[in-house]
């Protein structure tokens, strides 16, 4: 809630990230929602007819989380089917990719308190690699908020996993123009380097935003990937510590809604080549969770 006065003025105008608020009292109330302890700047003009003064002043504000969606994976057997659906098939969808994603469990399955999604060297249905997709599509979307998720990563030349999301209205908007948010990629022939990246028209594919930061023991080791998703930015992380941040804007598709997939691939255009004595590795999902 703020206060602002000047002596014998008749109206204010105040801005305060990017956004305008006109007032003839000096008091209103504005909501921050970037989550966590930043400072904002508040800008305020005082008028009287053709005469103003002018001055700012920085604030600092919490905005406490609140968890709005989870899954903890702690119920044995295959993932929620009121959280989680599968896609299913060969070729990756236009990335040359060598896996047949089934929904078996031998591919996907929830163990011990975690998700397993499991890439087998295997003839199946006319690819030599089997493994799983799955996807909160038609179940569950978000619209900016803060993403955590702790996972182990799958170790292998050739493997390629990835939890990220895309774009609701992909349907009825083709890729890229839907949207893709890419909260963590790994690649084995690429050892414990982690990508951030976004895709969206006119940097899509390897045109992508984003940046990578590389980690210890990514394969052995849980990791918490996070993503910070507002209508003015979008930030990545690794264990909480920043490494790629993105101005969000009207002019990007990120201002809609979104929702999860989490997959393991083999090989493909970003995969690369697979280790002739590949046989089997694992993506391993603690928890997701989501704030608002």
């Amino acid at each position: 809630n703020f206060s602002v006065s000047a002596d014998n003025a008749t109206s204010y105008k105040i801005l305060i990230e990017g956004n305008t608020i006109n007032s003839t009292t000096g008091i209103f109330s504005y909501t921050f929602t970037q989550m966590g302890t930043n400072p904002y700047t508040i800008y305020v003009s005082a008028y009287n007819g053709s005469k103003f003064i002018s001055t700012s002043k920085v604030i600092t504000v919490y905005v406490t989380p609140t968890l709005a969606w989870a899954d903890e994976f702690n119920v044995a057997g295959a993932p929620d089917s009121s959280k989680w659906g599968y896609e299913i098939g060969a070729g990756g969808w236009g990335n040359n990719e060598q896996q047949y994603y089934t929904s078996r469990p031998e591919n996907v399955i929830v163990e011990n308190g975690v998700l397993k999604i499991k890439a087998i060297k295997e003839l199946y249905n006319g690819s030599n690699y089997t493994s799983a997709r799955i996807t909160t599509k038609s179940k569950f979307t978000l619209q900016y908020g803060r993403v955590d998720i702790r996972a182990k990563l799958p170790a292998g030349a050739g493997t390629w996993p990835a939890l990220w999301m895309l774009g609701a209205n992909y349907e009825t908007s083709a890729w890229p123009a839907c949207g893709e948010i890419d909260i963590m990629e790994h690649v084995g022939n690429n050892l414990n380097k982690i990508y951030g990246t976004l895709h969206h028209p006119g940097h899509s594919g390897a045109n992508g935003d984003g940046s990578t930061v590389t980690i210890a023991n990514a394969t052995t080791e849980f990791h918490v990937y996070s993503l910070e998703w507002s209508s003015t930015i979008i930030k990545f992380y690794v264990d909480n510590v920043p490494f790629y941040s993105f101005n969000n804007s009207s002019g990007v598709p990120f201002n809609h809604p979104f929702f999860f997939i989490f997959n393991c691939a083999m090989g493909g255009n970003f995969g690369g080549t697979i280790d002739p004595n590949f046989t089997s590795a694992t993506l391993e999902v603690d928890y997701v969770h989501v704030y608002h």
